[in-house]
Protein backbone atom coordinates (compact mmCIF):
# COMPACT_ATOMS: atom_id res chain seq x y z
CA UNK A 1 0.00 0.00 0.00
CA UNK A 2 1.56 3.62 -1.00
CA UNK A 3 1.63 6.03 1.85
CA UNK A 4 0.25 9.14 0.82
CA UNK A 5 2.66 12.59 1.20
CA UNK A 6 0.40 15.43 1.32
CA UNK A 7 3.06 17.39 2.23
CA UNK A 8 4.32 17.30 -1.11
CA UNK A 9 1.37 17.98 -2.73
CA UNK A 10 1.14 21.55 -4.61
CA UNK A 11 -0.98 24.52 -4.37
CA UNK A 12 -2.56 23.96 -7.25
CA UNK A 13 -3.77 20.52 -6.92
CA UNK A 14 -5.26 21.58 -3.48
CA UNK A 15 -6.67 24.37 -5.33
CA UNK A 16 -8.33 21.80 -7.74
CA UNK A 17 -9.58 19.36 -5.50
CA UNK A 18 -11.20 22.05 -3.64
CA UNK A 19 -12.90 23.39 -6.53
CA UNK A 20 -13.85 20.11 -7.48
CA UNK A 21 -15.67 19.13 -3.80
CA UNK A 22 -17.67 22.64 -4.08
CA UNK A 23 -18.66 21.52 -7.22
CA UNK A 24 -20.16 18.05 -6.43
CA UNK A 25 -21.27 19.79 -3.59
CA UNK A 26 -23.55 22.43 -5.03
CA UNK A 27 -24.76 19.45 -7.81
CA UNK A 28 -26.02 17.12 -4.82
CA UNK A 29 -27.59 20.17 -3.37
CA UNK A 30 -29.28 21.44 -6.44
CA UNK A 31 -30.33 17.87 -7.25
CA UNK A 32 -32.06 17.64 -4.04
CA UNK A 33 -34.22 20.96 -3.94
CA UNK A 34 -31.78 22.48 -1.53
CA UNK A 35 -30.54 25.94 -2.49
CA UNK A 36 -29.94 28.42 -0.25
CA UNK A 37 -31.35 31.60 -2.17
CA UNK A 38 -34.93 31.58 -3.76
CA UNK A 39 -34.67 31.93 -7.20
CA UNK A 40 -37.42 32.01 -9.38
CA UNK A 41 -34.88 31.29 -12.71
CA UNK A 42 -34.51 27.75 -11.02
CA UNK A 43 -33.19 26.23 -14.82
CA UNK A 44 -30.26 28.83 -14.89
CA UNK A 45 -29.05 27.52 -11.76
CA UNK A 46 -29.29 24.17 -13.00
CA UNK A 47 -27.59 24.97 -15.85
CA UNK A 48 -24.65 26.45 -14.17
CA UNK A 49 -24.35 24.34 -11.64
CA UNK A 50 -24.04 21.22 -14.32
CA UNK A 51 -21.27 23.70 -16.49
CA UNK A 52 -19.35 24.17 -13.38
CA UNK A 53 -19.68 20.76 -12.55
CA UNK A 54 -18.55 19.63 -15.84
CA UNK A 55 -15.62 21.95 -16.56
CA UNK A 56 -14.18 20.97 -13.12
CA UNK A 57 -14.16 17.92 -13.30
CA UNK A 58 -12.59 17.75 -17.31
CA UNK A 59 -10.32 20.06 -16.00
CA UNK A 60 -9.08 18.09 -12.69
CA UNK A 61 -9.22 15.27 -14.59
CA UNK A 62 -7.13 16.39 -17.45
CA UNK A 63 -4.63 17.92 -15.11
CA UNK A 64 -3.93 14.50 -13.03
CA UNK A 65 -3.21 12.80 -16.00
CA UNK A 66 -0.85 12.39 -18.50
CA UNK A 67 -1.71 13.52 -22.14
CA UNK A 68 1.10 16.18 -23.27
CA UNK A 69 4.54 14.84 -24.06
CA UNK A 70 6.03 16.69 -21.20
CA UNK A 71 3.66 14.81 -18.77
CA UNK A 72 4.46 11.26 -20.21
CA UNK A 73 7.95 12.11 -20.11
CA UNK A 74 8.37 13.41 -16.89
CA UNK A 75 6.01 10.35 -15.81
CA UNK A 76 9.06 8.25 -17.11
CA UNK A 77 11.33 9.79 -15.03
CA UNK A 78 9.48 9.69 -11.99
CA UNK A 79 9.63 5.63 -12.48
CA UNK A 80 13.06 5.08 -13.54
CA UNK A 81 13.96 6.96 -9.94
CA UNK A 82 11.57 4.95 -8.28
Amino acid sequence: MKKLNLKGVSMQTWVRTAVLVLALINQALVMFGITKTEIELEQWTEYATYIFTAVTAIWSWWKNNSFTDKAQEADTIIKQQG
